[in-house]
Order: structure tokens, then sequence, then C-alpha cells
């Protein structure tokens, strides 16, 4: 009885996956159907929600289905991106993210308040496209770099700035905090749901300092209405080649890579998501969307899934050291 009852649960077990796989190909064949939906866990105006804009144009024209962008701000990301993690796993709702997502989703995580997992709950479907990162200050701010913003800090101790970010675990939250453990100063910690409401008080000069993908504040920092400090990535920027990084400045640990890329809920099936990729690298490659992004001091990219999964694993490592030793807010 019981070898029998074994060898028809083997033969349920191998039926059931047979019916999940035939019915996951028929999905991907159909797809899509309806409308996509891109979430943006920011509001709207920001290098992110404008990155989505442009790529949802494109799949939208080629995939014959309307691509909506949503923008849905708040937490670092953190609820745009849970909405996108409890998401039916069927390729119609996508999330465009960016750095910040391995940097929040870590030091919140760490914190115990992360509502999903970054490792399982997310599957990556392409980088889309690499823009640097810039630290920026209003004019007020009499210094010219990063290093003589440390001197003038820890030079008056009573000097009252204060530092914006978009949301507890963003870049700039943990560049900001882990700067001021490094130099041994104090900044105040401002939050805001996005770069656009964060770039607008540091113009009005009610902020000191922030700092975002380049893109958002490139024209700002032309016209001399903001001031670029340092730059985060391995190398100069051509936009701006007057600018040091911080590895030059002598603060490697802030040293970080900046992009912008789609995720799908986990268990997402793979024909569905090889679809999407094709498509979302189509779209940053299209000729338009290049100089599009080009303006934009940006670089068009379009990835594989696993590599967009290595680098956002990667990131999520090299900063975990330095998360767990300073305070977020």
């Amino acid at each position: 009885m019981r070898k029998g009852c074994t060898v028809n649960s083997i033969r349920f077990l191998l039926l059931l996956l047979a019916a999940v796989a035939i019915h996951s190909h028929a999905q991907a064949q159909g797809f899509p159907s309806k409308p996509i939906r891109i979430v943006v866990p920011f509001p709207a105006g920001g290098t992110t929600d404008i990155a989505a804009r442009i790529v949802a144009q494109r799949m939208q024209e080629s995939m014959g289905q309307p691509v909506l962008v949503e923008n849905r701000g708040g937490a670092g990301g953190t609820i745009g991106a849970d909405a996108v993690a409890k998401s039916a796993p069927d390729g119609y709702t996508l999330l465009m993210h960016n750095i910040t997502f391995p940097l929040a989703s870590t030091s919140l995580a760490l914190a115990g308040r992360l509502p999903y997992n970054l490792d399982t709950d997310f599957a990556g479907v392409s980088i889309v496209v690499n823009v640097p990162l810039v630290l920026t200050a209003h004019p007020s701010v009499p210094v010219k770099d990063l290093k003589e913003l440390a001197a003038l800090l820890k030079g008056d101790p009573n000097l009252k700035y204060t530092y914006g970010s978009t949301g507890p675990g963003s870049f700039m939250n943990v560049i900001g905090e882990a700067f001021k453990k490094e130099v041994g100063v104090d900044m105040t910690h401002i939050p805001f749901k996005g770069a656009a409401p964060l770039k607008q008080e540091l113009l009005a000069g009610r902020l000191n300092i922030g700092g975002d993908q380049l893109s958002s504040s490139l024209a700002e920092i032309k016209s001399g209405k903001l001031k670029a400090l340092a730059t985060h990535g391995a190398k100069r920027i051509p936009e701006l080649p007057e600018v040091p990084t911080v590895r030059e400045l002598g603060f490697p640990a802030l040293e970080l890579e900046g992009w912008n890329g789609l995720f799908v809920a986990a268990n997402t099936p793979k024909e569905i998501i090889d679809r999407l990729n094709k498509e979302a690298v189509a779209a940053a490659k299209h000729p338009d969307t290049v100089k599009r992004f080009t303006d934009l001091a940006a670089e068009a990219v379009g990835s594989l899934p696993a590599d967009q999964d290595a680098i956002v694993r990667r990131q999520a490592a090299q900063f975990r050291p330095i998360i767990q030793t300073i305070k977020l807010e």
C-alpha cells in the first residue's frame, strides 16, 4: 500500500509540474495580452522616472500594448518595490529602480524593517542605463570639493549643515552617514520622497548638501546654481572633467557606480523574463533612446538578467559592512 501511494504521489507531482510548465508556456506565448505597468518607487521628475518613461515608450511601440508608468514614492523606494514584490509573477508589473535598491534594502534588512527579501522576491530583467552619481552643494557653501567640506566641518563643530537624501538607506543617506563617520563630523539628515523635491530645497538654499544621479542636476551644475563637490565613479566623467572623484579626494570607500534597471516579481516564467529582456535591451539600444540618455549624461546599456542580478548582489555586499557601522535614519 505504501509503495503504491509513493508511486501515485510521484505520478501526481510529475503531472502537476507538467501542467505548470504547459501553463507557463501558454502564458509566455500570449504575452503581452494587456497593458504593462512599470512602477517607479520615486516621485515624477527624477532620473529613474525619466528613464522609465523613455523605455516605456519604446517597449509600448514594440510590444503593441500600453506600457504605463506609475510613481509610488516613499521610504527610500521601498514602498514601490514592495508592491512589485507582492504582485502577480506574470510580467505585467515591473519595477524600475536604481542604486538605492541594494543599499536601502540592505540597511532596512539589517534594521529588521524590510517588507521583502532582496535575494528571493525579485528577478532582474535588464540594466537599462548607467548614470554617474554626483555630490552637490548650494553655492553658498564655501568649499570647492568634498575634502574641503570635511575640513570646514571639522574646523567649526558649531556649523549646522544639512544633507538631503531620497529616504532611509538611499544612496545619499548611506554616503552622507559614511562620510560623517569617517571624518568625525555632524550634519542633519533631511529625507525626501525623491530627487526632484530634494533638488528644489537645495536650489532654494534651505538644504546645504545633496546628491543624486548626475542627470538630475547637470543643468544646474553647468549654470552655477549648484556646486559639484565630487563624483562617485571610478573615473572622472566627461561632462564634468574638472570635478574630482571621491577616490581622488581621499574617500575610496564612497566609490559607487550608478544605474537604473528593470525587475519583476520572483517566479515570473523564464520565457516572459526573456521576452521582457529582449524588449528592454532593444529599447535601450534604440538610436533615439541612446541620444536621449546621452543628453542626460547617461549611458544606455541593456544587460542580461543574470548580469543585473550580479550587480545588485555585489553592491549590497560592498556596502553591507559600511551600513552595519553607521546609523541610518
